[in-house]
């Protein structure tokens, strides 16, 4: 533990998530593909397109099972001090709300520069709120339950995907949809799938911070846990049955990592959280000797919120809203530029807003 209160690998992971997003949104500002592909595209013209693609594809459910993890500990510690679970359960109930609002209100307009509000699109930060409220029902239902309920909405997922509906319409049908099991113009991150890997986020915060009596233990049962879960990847994805989407050539092709998160495959949801859990262990066993080379990460991963609320309308202010700098008109270098920048300018903004929360008492502010 780096003090009292925190893990430090998990506030390397995080920081090392949240920059990598900040690549993706460097990318999507800077970079001209985005003109030429869509999000789902896997047909980039470069090597290095595809990587600086392919690198966020960790972030998302890094986000879910890190924010699983953290509910789980959270929830646990408050009981141990006495508060009624109904009451622990409510204040992150409280947080996932506050994030929902804050995607209507804050980051969808962010997007465009805050040129107008836009209450008509569900995002990435919603579906994390919407999750803690879910998770909150039943984080301390034992953890045997908690992964089979995980399991079995994976395993359902791909069933659900063939109701039938109008992806166009904007109607309750829709919403539901959408909101959900499917992606679409409204919402990219259907709940269902992403609550799955925040309730395997959940089984590992229980292993991580109740089960493991040693460090080596921990990191030991982490690989594990990782190694099984590349598995039953590998189980999924070499027949290319059941859940899989996206034919491939050969095992081990780029073409055979081509997995589907919009909305996530059923490979996916199980490469993704093996890899998630590699990087923990990698953090774990490297984290505490490099502190000082992985400090950056750690002063991003202390305020990973604020990181994402405040670069996303700085990269929409330079480009599309004043025109400072030019928007979708560079290349992979450019991105890479771009990033480094975003970095930079936030590394003393987050040390700075990692003081004001530790020191603040508003519940406001420590739910960022």
């Amino acid at each position: 533990m780096s003090d009292r209160r925190r893990y430090l690998f998990i506030d390397q992971l995080r920081g090392l998530i949240i920059a990598l997003m900040g690549l993706d949104h460097a990318s999507n500002y800077f970079n001209a593909v985005w003109k030429r592909v869509t999000y789902d595209n896997f047909l980039f013209d470069s090597p290095g397109q595809f990587v600086i693609r392919y690198l966020s594809y960790l972030c998302a459910p890094g986000f879910l099972m890190l924010a699983g993890a953290m509910v789980w500990l959270a929830l646990d510690r408050r009981i141990a001090q006495g508060i009624p679970p109904g009451r622990a359960r409510g204040s992150l109930i409280k947080r996932g709300a506050f994030l929902i609002l804050v995607q209507l209100l804050w980051v969808n307009a962010s997007w465009g520069g805050f040129a107008r509000l836009r209450l008509d699109h569900y995002g990435i930060i919603a579906a994390i709120g919407l999750s803690i409220i879910l998770l909150a029902l039943v984080a301390h239902c034992r953890w045997q339950l908690r992964l089979g309920l995980g399991f079995a909405i994976i395993l359902i997922h791909p069933l659900l995907l063939q109701i039938p509906y109008d992806k166009e319409a904007t109607t309750i049908g829709m919403r539901l949809m959408q909101l959900f099991v499917d992606s679409g113009k409204w919402n990219l991150y259907p709940v269902l799938p992403w609550f799955a890997l925040a309730t395997f986020g959940s089984v590992a915060g229980e292993m991580w911070f109740r089960h493991c009596a040693s460090e080596r233990i921990r990191i030991r049962n982490t690989l594990l846990a990782a190694l099984a879960a590349i598995a039953l990847f590998m189980l999924v994805r070499v027949p290319a049955g059941y859940g899989n989407i996206m034919p491939w050539d050969r095992i081990g092709s780029i073409s055979f990592f081509f997995i589907q998160k919009y909305p996530p495959s059923l490979a996916h949801n199980f490469l993704l959280p093996g890899l998630v859990l590699l990087c923990s262990a990698l953090f774990m066993v490297i984290g505490p000797p490099l502190k000082w080379l992985f400090h950056p990460f750690e002063v991003y991963g202390r305020t990973p919120f604020f990181f994402y609320v405040v670069h996303i309308p700085m990269l929409a202010l330079l480009t599309k809203r004043t025109g400072l700098l030019p928007w979708k008109q560079g290349d992979v270098g450019t991105a890479l530029l771009a990033w480094v920048g975003i970095l930079i300018v936030m590394y003393p903004l987050c040390r700075w807003f990692a003081g004001v929360k530790a020191r603040s008492k508003s519940g406001l502010i420590r739910m960022m």
